[in-house]
């Protein structure tokens, strides 16, 4: 990662700097123990499932030990575990680990003068030289030999070659290992050059890898592949970070994106390619240094917003480094975002937060907690690469005020330690949520109303962590909010007072922030009857203050319980109270509303096994309103009352009353003799596109011929009508996990769809030489959120019909007993199983399947009609744990991905009804 000039100039600094010379011991103390004993490098991939490396008792992520590779600890209830399961879940960091502590080893080896450390380094590269005999199967998200993912092994070589790089270029690297370090970079590079994932976070760590091992073999083509292609460096940098600096995929994957995004850029430079030399290229940095400054917690937390783990400081070790790295590399460029360093000092002097594993960062793993504030010397190897040899004097302050972070969408309102921030941007691609208007804040160092994001992928909350009930953000008819995205129309900050007001379809939320309290108004304009629904995750304890009593209500949910609802005394007028109670400070919630009030139990911070209360307003109609004022305090209470009356609306204080009013430009405050107006009229932005557009295949149509009588629905042909096949044969067709298609002769399938006026009809003639049906008796898999019957043979149907619009969706699979088949609703579509009915049969070449699918209302259809309809075939291997692939009726080829079960509508091709 630097030249042989480079490092002259490094090792020079590194003495002179307190700093650096500081954080190169401490390396040398934390690779003592690799360097006394070589680490156990895992013959095993790496698996993804439920139950691996989570504790059976209380659910808790069990401890990763890199020294510890068939006994796992749970550090909630201190049992050890063992199996399997759990030992490829720890294999999944164990790879990870050795390829960072080989490079960690590498630069003590050059800057330390430690020919230990280049030996121990040595072993631990060449210890892949098994590379080649890791399976490429039972992956999850592109090809993969060491893991189940191609993202993880973007990290793993990126850490390998830099490790290698740094010896080869201080003449400590021998011919044997260098020759290893060739096999397993080539190797790599097909596998991650076969999956490009165009403006994906995790691509930015596939540039880096192919950016690494570009350098490596000084491949100029791939080099200007990764730096400069359609999805490439360059891209990321000016697309993925917006003009706000933000990922688009929100906090948390902008953090992950940027640490792979300056590695991309570090092994660019080594390739000739100075991006910073670009100035506007250089501002897209700072600016993307700045965006996570900006929309940090009072607590120097991030939120956790969509997909992100809750609660994460950013005065980690691996955040930090990103401000080392960056600001460095932006003052040799000449400058910027200076401020930022003043930023960075404030995260030294947090509390130590506890170490934490992540996949780009393994470095404090199987080492104590902090004690104390972090400083410099807890850095990673790649700090002593290049970070600053001091933190510059005489920064200028950091100090954030209300902020508008327009590529999100989100409005952060600040006053002093008092945070408050609406979502009313886009819906965020494939980590977003439907949290739209969605409300969060902090103030008094508590976390009054917190978005607990997301826990693991593959445990069932999920679900709940992706819905609407779970955020402080509006539903309507009691279902999540459909995919889709909000406006900001109006942002203004002024010195006393803030405002935004966001609209998602019928919805409008206005936050409105004074010196006091913040006034919270939810409009509802709707053509016809709705019921709206806006929950409170208030934190502390939580009680009514207003007179009543609870009763039995109801909230259908699968992830909520004592459901009650609270009827008021007849004598209460006004606003209903709710007082919540921190360590140290309370906040009171006024709510106003025509409807009712619900309380009801839910999961609480993701991983920890928790329930907490939670509230709900609800209400019926087109034309609603619900009103409310929070007022975080320490101190006693000064709002009084609230009240609404037409579109006036007054908060009544210990000062006196405010009179707040919507108005053509934007809101008023009349408070005494004082108006405040506030205004702000944003523009709409664009909507995201992403820069590599996968084309659309032409729309498959195909026609379901009448039959005057049913066909037997045996597994056999009899009784169907097979003169209009629809073909699945193709590479177009074909998406897989591991390998390409391997041609008809292997897997393809011959499909006839029948009709006679209310049932549609269904056969499937797969050609596949090994059939693997599901066994119904068979424990569950227990892999990831999938349904099991995607792992075995069989198919998958979709139907969507203009009667109703509703999208119907099954999984129907071969089973063990006896012709019979194994039948599952797609989750989130129409329907049930009881629709669906069927059998099959092996065959010479295969297996056939039948089935007849009886969808509500399709006797209203006529001959001539054209419905949705897509087929899918899933493909199982002997000696595979996850389908392998799967054929695709209306097209597009790529990969598999986890939810496979999930087809896209917009996919669908047309089916004819005879």
């Amino acid at each position: 990662m630097l030249t042989g000039e480079e490092m002259a100039a490094r090792r020079e600094l590194i003495r002179s700097s307190p700093d650096l010379s500081a954080l190169l011991r401490r390396l040398g103390e934390r690779a003592e123990p690799v360097l006394r004993r070589m680490p156990a490098v895992p013959r095993a991939k790496a698996l993804l499932s439920v139950d691996g490396g989570v504790c059976p008792d209380d659910g808790a992520r069990l401890e990763f030990d890199p020294w510890s590779a068939t006994s796992h600890r749970c550090p909630r209830c201190g049992k050890r575990f063992a199996g399997e399961r759990h030992d490829r879940a720890w294999a999944h960091y164990q790879h990870l680990w050795v390829a960072e502590r080989s490079a960690h080893l590498a630069a003590l080896a050059v800057f330390g003068s430690r020919s230990d450390a280049a030996s121990r380094a040595g072993e631990l590269l060449r210890a892949y030289e098994r590379y080649l005999e890791y399976p490429n199967r039972d992956n999850v998200l592109g090809p993969s030999r060491l893991f189940f993912s191609t993202y993880l092994e973007s990290v793993w070589i990126g850490n390998y070659l830099a490790a290698a790089s740094l010896l080869r270029e201080a003449g400590m690297l021998d011919g044997p290992t260098a020759a290893v370090v060739s096999t397993v970079a080539d190797e790599a590079a097909n596998l991650i050059g076969d999956y490009d994932e165009g403006l994906s976070n995790r691509q930015t760590w596939h540039n880096a890898a192919l950016a690494a091992i570009a350098v490596w073999f000084e491949d100029e083509e791939l080099g200007a592949r990764a730096i400069e292609g359609p999805s490439g460096v360059v891209t990321h940098l000016v697309r993925g970070f917006g003009e706000d600096g933000m990922w688009y995929e929100g906090d948390n994957y902008h953090l992950f994106a940027l640490r792979g995004q300056l590695l991309a850029m570090r092994w660019a430079s080594q390739a000739g390619v100075d991006l910073l030399a670009d100035a506007k290229l250089a501002d897209r940095l700072g600016r993307a240094l700045r965006a996570p400054a900006t929309s940090s917690l009072p607590d120097a937390t991030f939120p956790a917003r969509k997909d992100s783990r809750f609660g994460v400081s950013l005065a980690q070790p691996m955040y930090l480094e990103l401000w080392e790295i960056g600001l460095a590399r932006l003052a040799a460029a000449g400058g910027g975002q200076e401020e930022l360093w003043s930023w960075l000092q404030q995260l030294y002097a947090s509390p130590a937060p506890p170490a934490q594993s992540f996949d780009s960062y393994l470095h404090e793993a199987g080492e104590p907690a902090p004690t104390s504030q972090r400083s410099r010397a807890d850095l990673s190897w790649w700090s002593l690469l290049e970070m600053a040899p001091a933190l510059p004097a005489g920064a200028p302050a950091w100090s954030p005020g209300s902020s508008f972070i327009e590529g999100q969408g989100l409005a952060v309102l600040r006053s002093g330690d008092r945070y408050a921030s609406l979502e009313s941007g886009g819906y965020g691609g494939g980590h977003g949520h439907p949290d739209r208007l969605n409300l969060v804040l902090h103030a008094d160092g508590e976390y009054w109303l917190p978005d607990f994001g997301t826990g693991s992928y593959v445990a069932r909350d999920l679900f709940w962590y992706r819905s609407t009930l779970a955020h402080n953000a509006p539903r309507l008819n009691g279902l999540s909010q459909p995919f889709g995205d909000a406006v900001c129309d109006n942002f203004d900050a002024g010195a006393a007072w803030a405002w935004v007001r966001g609209r998602f379809g019928e919805l409008n939320r206005t936050l409105v922030a004074g010196p006091d309290y913040l006034l919270d108004v939810l409009e509802l304009a709707a053509g016809d009857e709705r019921m709206l629904e806006l929950p409170w995750h208030l934190t502390g304890t939580v009680a009514v203050e207003s007179r009543g009593r609870w009763e039995p209500g109801e909230l259908p949910d699968e992830f909520v319980s004592r459901v009650e609802r609270f009827v008021p005394d007849r004598d209460l007028a006004g606003s209903v109270v709710l007082r919540a109670r921190g360590a140290n400070a309370t906040l009171i919630l006024r709510l106003l509303f025509q409807g009712e009030l619900l309380r009801a139990v839910g999961p609480g911070v993701p991983g920890t096994g928790q329930e907490l209360p939670f509230y709900v307003l609800r209400g019926t109609g087109k034309n609603l309103r619900f009103v409310a004022v929070l007022e975080p305090t320490r101190e006693a209470s000064s709002v009084r009352e609230v009240r609404a009356s037409g579109g006036v609306i007054e908060v009544e204080t210990t000062a006196g009353t405010d009179r707040h009013v919507a108005t053509a430009e934007g809101w008023e405050i009349q408070r005494g003799s004082e108006t405040v107006r506030l205004r702000g009229g944003r523009r709409v932005p664009p909507p995201f596109v992403p820069t590599v557009i996968t084309e659309r295949p032409l729309v498959m149509q195909a026609v379901a011929l009448p039959v005057a009588d049913p066909p037997a629905l045996d597994g056999s042909l009899e009784g169907f009508d097979t003169a209009e096949p629809l073909t699945l044969d193709h590479e177009d067709q074909y998406r897989r996990s591991e390998e390409p298609y391997s041609g008809p002769e292997e897997f393809s399938a011959a499909a006839y769809a029948n009709w006679d006026g209310r049932v549609l009809y269904l056969a499937v003639e797969v050609t596949k030489p090994d059939v693997l049906p599901r066994d119904p008796k068979a424990p569950p898999l227990r892999l990831d959120n999938e349904p099991d019957e995607i792992h075995a043979d069989g198919i998958q149907v979709y139907l969507q019909s203009a009667v109703d619009d509703a999208a119907y969706g099954f999984l129907i699979a071969p089973s063990t007993e006896a012709g019979a088949i194994v039948v599952r609703r797609v989750a989130g579509m129409a329907g049930d199983e009881s629709m669906v009915r069927g059998g099959w049969e092996a065959t010479d070449s295969g297996y056939t399947l039948t089935v007849g699918i009886t969808p509500p209302d399709w006797d209203q259809l006529r001959t001539g009609e054209e419905v949705g309809f897509d087929l899918l075939i899933n493909q199982m291997l002997p000696g595979r744990q996850r389908r392998a692939g799967q054929l695709v009726w209306s097209g597009g080829g790529g990969w598999v991905w986890l939810r496979g079960d999930r087809q896209d509508s917009a996919r669908f091709g047309i089916l004819e009804l005879g």
